[in-house]
């Protein structure tokens, strides 16, 4: 006999309830249904297997000697079914939430909030792992990703975590006063880009410029890039978020803004998410809330 011609499972299940507590309205309580639903799922099984499983003849319920046997093999099945699902379900919750995002995202807006995620969900680890590079999601791998842009990837879900253009900026220092500049212009100027990016080269190019920033292009971790636009080392595109008090405090000024239909995206798989990823993808959304 093979798996596709087993007796139906609802009707297994309830006589495996029955056999364990002996009782009809017992076992009716254990999977919360009536106690007439369980007897007609053991009539279903006996006519499914042509054979009678119960004796009916006494004032009590019993098993016959084949329904003896069933309840031993079930007991056999079911226990060795709900012990591997335990295993399954804690080695998943045992694997940290594996994080991919951009190093400027996780410098300046995930590091400083993650203390208050670990002092929430103290049992819940994490593998943050900061890479501009696209990473695929597959089961066991990378659970969530955080990407800029404006949406729209295949085979994934996909929804808006912060919604912020993209600007081109300098420091002060660097510009000397002048306010308005052409592309061709600030070409001539150094430009800073987070390793792994060709921001300025594709900001440009977008624009007519067919040649790279003309006084050098240093790229650098996205926890530096910060600290060398601002002490005017270059100009940078970035998103707004991570310069806006700069802007406003005069540290920065803001020479071009893309669109305001682009952001930072939560990307997972489409498949069942772990309770884990769960929770982490809704802390997210609700530090995105808060932020904006």
């Amino acid at each position: 006999m093979d798996w596709l011609s087993l007796p139906p499972m609802a009707s297994l299940r309830a006589f495996a309830a029955f056999a364990e507590r002996r009782n009809v309205s017992d076992a009716g309580a254990a999977l919360n249904v009536s106690h007439a639903a369980i007897s007609q799922q053991l009539r279903v099984l006996e006519k499914h297997l042509g054979v009678a499983l119960l004796d009916r003849t006494g004032k009590v319920l019993t098993l016959t000697a084949e329904g003896e046997h069933l309840a031993r093999a079930l007991q056999l099945g079911f226990g060795s079914i709900s012990a591997v699902v335990e295993d399954l379900m804690r080695s998943g919750e045992a694997r940290p939430v594996h994080v991919s995002l951009t190093p400027s995202f996780a410098a300046s807006w995930l590091m400083p909030r993650l203390p208050a995620f670990q002092a929430e969900y103290p049992d819940i680890n994490l593998a943050i792992d900061p890479s501009p590079h696209l990473v695929t999601l597959v089961p066991g791998g990378v659970d969530v990703a955080i990407r800029y842009g404006a949406g729209g990837w295949p085979g994934v879900d996909v929804e808006m975590l912060l919604k912020t253009p993209f600007v081109v900026v300098a420091a002060p220092v660097l510009l000397g006063g002048k306010a308005k500049w052409t592309p061709e212009e600030l070409s001539q100027l150094p430009w800073l880009e987070e390793l792994g990016t060709t921001e300025a080269s594709n900001w440009l190019a977008k624009r007519g410029v067919d040649h790279p920033p003309l006084a050098g292009r240093l790229s650098l971790p996205g926890n530096l890039l910060l600290d060398g636009l601002r002490a005017g080392q270059g100009v940078t595109a970035t998103v707004r978020h991570f310069v806006e008090q700069d802007i406003r405090a005069g540290r920065l000024v803001e020479l071009y803004a893309e669109p305001e239909s682009s952001g930072y995206h939560v990307l997972t798989a489409k498949t069942p998410l772990r309770p884990a990823v769960k929770t982490f993808v809704r802390w997210l959304k609700r530090q995105a809330g808060a932020a904006q």
